[in-house]
């Protein structure tokens, strides 16, 4: 049997369950799982090893997310936008002048926020490693054309949005969008979660295990299509976050480091109404903004129909996890997810090292999902 270590309130002993089963079929090899109601967690639990020597899973271990670091990163220019800094409906260009280059004078601060400026790759291709320059990648994205007219329809900005993100924060507070998150959101949460991991931590991260079948997946794409120029622009085979470069790196679309517990927490100040434990981030109607529906069309990178919020997924039929109007969610290449429902002021979390092939659509932190909603519903 499954040893899940942890805290889970008696109502919520099904999410405990399902958790372990998945662990029994052999799909997980280390992952943990958080549940908040109201601010106050009542699923906090872990399970299995973090690495190929066996050490177990333990209640600080970490681990890269992937996407999921995307709704850090839009949480902070959120921030931005509610104090008045940021305008959302303005220009990216208001706020870095160069990006203006190359027909992207209207690409708006809510196209990068919703994957719809045309800027899901890079053009020309870069290497894993070049992503350790921030000043030479941003000034790629500045340089380029978009791959579409920027507003028309939603191309997941897999690794650039971020890029993107943190430049508009970089250029508006003079601070990295790692530091201004440590600063603003982490710290004050007492949250750990990191966009940029100090070497100090290095020895609490769980190694991801690579999808099988990634490339054999890729080989099925067409190649002249936006999904593989957005994917081929910047391969990565999920070895990167056993680098020391890669954990110190601000990647904020993919870099993220954490566990479901800080992710959790972030994310409990946004189901309630943007302030938890006397620590606000964003007004009431900050928090509102994210279900202002940008764009709702078959996505050119996932191949799904998506529908994107301010800086988070909205649900549709298509990834139907909630059926509140007032829930958002994201998640990460592999299997992360974080999901919000504010009429619930309900956050469910999940994170794990043994990664599933595909951008979309692994059912074990959907699991977890719909078995934290049916023992609310009991």
């Amino acid at each position: 049997m499954t040893d899940v270590q942890g805290h889970c309130d008696a109502r919520f002993a099904a999410v405990r369950d399902t958790f372990a089963a998945a662990f029994e079929r052999g799909e997980e090899r280390g992952a943990s799982v958080a549940v908040t109601l109201d601010g106050a967690p009542v699923v906090d639990i872990w399970a299995g090893v973090a690495d190929d020597d066996g050490t177990p899973w333990a209640e600080d271990t970490i681990v890269n997310v992937y996407s999921t670091t995307k709704t850090m990163a839009a949480l902070c220019v959120l921030m931005l936008a509610d104090r008045g800094e940021v305008d959302l409906s303005a220009p990216v260009a208001t706020y870095w002048p160069e990006f203006a280059a190359n027909g992207k004078e209207g690409v708006l601060v809510s196209h990068v926020m919703s994957h719809t400026s045309g800027l899901s790759g890079f053009d020309p291709a870069i290497t894993p490693d070049d992503l350790y320059d921030w000043d030479a990648v941003c000034g790629r994205l500045a340089a380029q054309a978009p791959w579409w007219e920027p507003g028309t329809a939603s191309g997941y900005h897999a690794v650039t949005q971020g890029y993107l993100q943190g430049e508009i924060v970089r250029r508006v507070t003079g601070r990295s969008i790692g530091t201004f998150f440590r600063e603003e959101v982490a710290e004050p949460l007492g949250a750990d979660f990191h966009i940029g991991l100090p070497a100090s931590e290095d020895g609490r991260v769980a190694d991801l295990v690579p999808p099988p079948g990634a490339a054999a997946a890729l080989d099925a794409v067409d190649l002249d299509s936006i999904a593989a120029r957005t994917l081929l622009s910047c391969p990565i085979d999920a070895t990167e976050p056993r680098t020391r470069a890669w954990r110190g790196a601000e990647i904020p679309a993919a870099g993220g480091t954490g566990n479901a517990r800080s992710v959790g927490r972030v994310h409990s100040a946004l189901a309630c109404g943007g302030e938890v434990d006397g620590v606000r981030l964003l007004s009431e109607a900050g928090v509102e903004r994210i279900l202002d529906e940008q764009s709702h069309t078959d996505d050119l990178v996932l191949g799904l129909k998506i529908r994107f919020g301010m800086g988070f997924g909205l649900m549709n039929e298509s990834i139907p996890l909630s059926s509140s109007p007032r829930s958002f969610f994201w998640g990460g290449y592999g299997g992360s997810i974080a999901l919000v429902d504010l009429d619930q002021r309900l956050t469910i979390t999940y994170v794990m090292n043994k990664m599933s092939s595909g951008l979309a659509g692994d059912l074990r932190g959907a699991s977890i999902v719909f078995a934290t909603y049916a023992a609310l519903a009991a």
